[in-house]
C-alpha cells in the first residue's frame, strides 16, 4: 500500500511517536510511506523522530508553519505534495494536521481519509472546527472508548465511522534501560522519587503536586520529587522549585530518553485534566514501574486491573497524595505493582498490535472504496 502520514509537528511526544513505529515498521514491511508535518522539522538532539523516520527509509516533508499566519501555504505546499503522487490512504493524526491534512488531502484527490483522535479537548471553537474536518473523513480512530464517546459527543462521528485503536509502547527498550543514577542531581542513591514527565502546561494538573510537595516529598526525609518537561508554566515551576529546595524538588527540562528516570522513580505521577490515552504512563509501565495517574480518557484501558490503587478522580489532590504516598512507603509493593503493569503492557498494548490494526483498518477502507 502507499500511505501518507500528516503531523502537526515531528517533536518528541506521544503522538509522534506512535506515527514514527506505525510509518517505520510499514515501511520496513514493504509498504510505501511517506511523511508530511505542518510544522517546521525539529533540528539538534530534538530531532529523534525525523532521523529514525529517514534511517528507516520514510520520506520526511515539511510546511514550515509555525505560526497561522503560514498555515495556508503549508495547506497549500501539502495538497501539491499529496497530488504528487496520490497514496492509497492519508492518515491524519491531531487537531491541525486533522484540518489542515484532510482539507489538502480531498483537494489533492486522495480517495480515503484517515483522521486520528487523540486527546478529548473540548474548547468550543476546536470542536466546530475538527467537526467539520471529521465529516470530511472516510474514518476516525481514537486512541480509546473515551476518546470514542467523545468524538460521538462533540464531534458528531457515529461508531460506524469511528474505531478505536490504542496507543503502543516498545516494552523492551523500557524494560532494559539501565535505571539512573540519582547522585547525578545531588539526591541519595537510595531516594524514593515520584517522577512526572510531561509537558508544563495547566492540562496536566501540576498544581495538584505542587499543593502536596510537603507529603510527597517532605523536609529531611529520602522522598523526592522531580519534574521534567518543558512547557509555558516552565519559569513559574522553577521558581517554585527553587523556593521549595533543590534537595526535594528537582526541574529538568525535556529529555531525549526518560527510559532511565522511569526505570529508577518508585512511582510515577500523572494529575492531568484531560487526556486521550496517556503514553507517558505507558512507558512507565513498560519500564515495570506503578503510576498514579488520574482518571481521565484512556486511564481505564490501561489501569482497569488495578484502578482503586493507582487512579484517582481528576483534580482529587487529596487522593491523588495518598497514593503516590503509599507506594513512597513501600518499595516491595511498588515493584510488585509495576512487574503487573509491564505484563499489561507486554501482553495487550506491544507495536506490533497497533501495527496490524492501522494496516487492516487501511486494507478495509482501501477494498471497500475500490468495490464502490
Amino acid at each position: 500500500m502507499r500511505i501518507d502520514f500528516v503531523i502537526t509537528e515531528l517533536f518528541v511526544g506521544g503522538a509522534e511517536r506512535c506515527l514514527t513505529e506505525l510509518a517505520t515498521s510499514m515501511a520496513a514491511a514493504g509498504d510505501d510511506v511517506r511523511v508530511f508535518s505542518i510544522g517546521s522539522l525539529p533540528t539538534g538532539p530534538k530531532s529523534l523522530l525525523v532521523d529514525r523516520l529517514r534511517s528507516g527509509g520514510v520520506e520526511v516533508a515539511s510546511g514550515n508553519a509555525d505560526s497561522m499566519w503560514q498555515f495556508r501555504g503549508a495547506y497549500q505546499n501539502l495538497t501539491r505534495w499529496l497530488g504528487s503522487s496520490p497514496a492509497d490512504v492519508c492518515q491524519t493524526f491531531l487537531f491541525h494536521a486533522n484540518v489542515i491534512g484532510t482539507m489538502a488531502a480531498k483537494k489533492a484527490g486522495v480517495a480515503v481519509r484517515v483522521g486520528g483522535l487523540r486527546v478529548a479537548e473540548t474548547r468550543t471553537l476546536r470542536c466546530r472546527i475538527e467537526r467539520w474536518a471529521v465529516r470530511q473523513m472516510t474514518s476516525l480512530v481514537c486512541v480509546s472508548d473515551d476518546v470514542q464517546k467523545f468524538a460521538s459527543l462533540r464531534l458528531g462521528c457515529d461508531s460506524e465511522k469511528s474505531i478505536v485503536i490504542p496507543n503502543a509502547v516498545d516494552v523492551g527498550r523500557f524494560a532494559i534501560a539501565e535505571a539512573f543514577d540519582w547522585t547525578a542531581i545531588g539526591w541519595p542513591s537510595d531516594a524514593a522519587v515520584a517522577l512526572f514527565v510531561g509537558r508544563l502546561h495547566p492540562q496536566k494538573g501540576i498544581d495538584l503536586l505542587q499543593k502536596a510537595v510537603d507529603e510527597i516529598a517532605p523536609a529531611r526525609s529520602k522522598r523526592r520529587l522531580l519534574i521534567v518537561g518543558d512547557g509555558p508554566d516552565r519559569v513559574a515551576i522553577d521558581r517554585w522549585a527553587g523556593q521549595v529546595g533543590n534537595e526535594r524538588v528537582v526541574l529538568l527540562p525535556w529529555q531525549a530518553d526518560v527510559a532511565p528516570l522511569m526505570r529508577a522513580c518508585r512511582v510515577l505521577v500523572l494529575p492531568s485534566r484531560y487526556e486521550g490515552m496517556p503514553n507517558v504512563a505507558m512507558e512507565a509501565m513498560a519500564a515495570g514501574r506503578p503510576v498514579v495517574c488520574s482518571r481521565a480518557e484512556g486511564a481505564r484501558e490501561l489501569l482497569g486491573h488495578d484502578w482503586d490503587r493507582q487512579s484517582f478522580a481528576i483534580d482529587d489532590g487529596p487522593s491523588m497524595t495518598r497514593l503516590v504516598a503509599a507506594f513512597l512507603a513501600d518499595a516491595d509493593c511498588a515493584d510488585r505493582t509495576g512487574e503487573l503493569n509491564q505484563a499489561k503492557m507486554r501482553s495487550e498494548f506491544s507495536i506490533p498490535t497497533m501495527v496490524d490494526a492501522y494496516r487492516s483498518l487501511y486494507r478495509e477502507l482501501r477494498t471497500r472504496r475500490l468495490d464502490v
